[in-house]
């Protein structure tokens, strides 16, 4: 039986409140495991994911300086905090909250990363929704410089860190 909720009249998928998405790749984005939930909520079969660049989930309404960020972070050894919203195999999508940890070997050399993720904040997503529409219409129409500029320029406004924004507004 499906745990899965969906939005009415929506093609939204939603995660419960106590579910958590784990998947790991290796140092390129290759998934080599996903959880139980990872494989529901993707919609695709285990299969079809394992082998597959992470990528295969990420939905066009994502800006790409999100995931530069993520990229930068966690190869500095950083973990990453972010907002997602992923993209299903039917079309349909689903958001987390996601945090992002390299793996590291016993000489502290980076092998691979994991991922977790959970239920967004809903109040968190009426305020980041807005942010990453912008991001992506200056994606657009300016390249990722632009969307770096205008991302640059809310983090001073709000005197944060990337991660100490993201995590502050899953508190809100």
């Amino acid at each position: 039986m499906s745990r899965i909720q969906v939005v009415p009249n929506s093609k939204e998928f939603v995660l419960n409140r106590n579910d958590f998405i784990v998947s790991k790749t290796d140092m390129k984005g290759i998934i080599t495991y996903g959880n139980k939930i990872f494989i529901e909520m993707s919609g695709y079969g285990e299969k079809e994911l394992l082998g597959k660049n992470h990528n295969l989930i990420r939905h066009p309404d994502m800006p790409r300086i999100a995931f530069k960020i993520a990229w930068e972070m966690i190869q500095n050894k950083q973990e990453f905090f972010g907002f997602v919203k992923n993209l299903r195999k039917d079309g349909g999508y689903y958001w987390v909250w996601a945090n992002i940890t390299p793996d590291l070997d016993t000489n502290g050399n980076i092998i691979g990363y994991t991922s977790v993720r959970r239920k967004p904040n809903p109040k968190a997503l009426e305020i980041i929704i807005p942010i990453y529409k912008k991001l992506l219409e200056a994606e657009k129409s300016g390249g990722m410089d632009s969307s770096k500029t205008i991302l640059m320029n809310l983090l001073e406004e709000k005197n944060m860190e990337y991660n100490e924004l993201i995590i502050a507004l899953q508190g809100v």
